[in-house]
């Protein structure tokens, strides 16, 4: 090799080297107790990092890179992740209460059975999140986007959905009381054997919904889109549907109210009782 080649290459390595100089290193080896010295890790680089059952209240992890970090059994009440990327970051059973997740990037991310109860998650991409068994009590998930999310027999009693996509979400056997719906969009989600007493659904887009032996009791469904909703079981006692659009009264046949049911003009709902099958 010339001389003229070998200044060459040398140079170049050089200027990689500077470079990556400017890059932040993944956390491969996290040192936890100068994370919980600082109190968290703002825009670090922490990718594939292993932060199990780390233990920081208040904690700042704001722009951090945590995709695919292992946060299982972590404790981080109050936490700020606005605006981190947390995709396919694993969380199961994780302390999360109160945390903040606004303009976080939490694709594919593992909540299983997690505490993310009166949490931010406004705004936030949570396709084909896991909050399976999840518990869920007054988080505030306004406009988010829950395509595909798995939310089988979470606890989100009084969780705040309202404007979400919840496009063939999961919610079956789901606890819903109280929970606000308004203005989301359900096409074809699974809301079979959840219990949505008291919920409302509001101009709510429910295209093909499916409400096999769900309890809708007391639900306000006004102005919702019931186009092929699937009411097979459903109770509807004392729920309002004054103003709905697309329901079908031979699907209507399927479910059960009592008199307090509020129904569109021509429409008719058989009456609840031990008689009714039952799964």
């Amino acid at each position: 090799m010339s001389g003229g080649n070998r200044i060459f290459i040398a140079a170049i390595a050089i200027g990689f080297a500077i470079g990556l100089a400017g890059v932040p290193a993944a956390a491969d080896d996290a040192d936890l107790a100068k994370i919980a010295a600082q109190g968290g890790c703002p825009d670090c680089d922490l990718t594939l990092s292993e932060l199990r059952e780390i233990n920081i209240a208040n904690a700042d992890f704001s722009g951090a890179d945590m995709r695919e970090a292992d946060l299982k059994y972590a404790a981080l009440i109050r936490a700020n992740f606005a605006g981190a990327d947390l995709q396919r970051v694993e969380m199961e059973r994780a302390q999360l209460s109160g945390a903040r997740f606004t303009g976080a990037r939490m694709r594919n991310a593992d909540l299983e059975k997690s505490d993310v109860s009166a949490a931010q998650f406004g705004g936030v991409d949570m396709r084909s999140i896991d909050l399976g068994e999840g518990v869920l009590p007054g988080a505030d998930l306004t406009d988010a986007d829950l395509r595909d999310a798995f939310l089988r027999r979470a606890n989100a009693a009084d969780a705040v959905f309202d404007d979400a996509k919840l496009d063939d979400a999961d919610l079956e056997r789901t606890n819903l009381e109280g929970a606000s719906f308004n203005g989301a969009r359900l096409f074809y989600a699974d809301l079979d054997r959840a219990d949505a007493r008291g919920a409302s659904f509001r101009k709510a887009d429910m295209t093909g919904v499916r409400l096999s032996s769900a309890d809708l009791s007391e639900a306000d469904l006004r102005g919702a889109n019931l186009y092929r909703a699937y009411f097979r079981r459903t109770n509807l006692s004392g729920a309002d549907l004054r103003n709905v659009s697309g329901l079908d009264q031979r699907r209507l046949d399927q479910a059960c109210g009592d008199a307090e049911t509020k129904l569109p003009d021509g429409f008719n709902v058989k009456p609840c009782g031990s008689t009714q099958e039952k799964d």
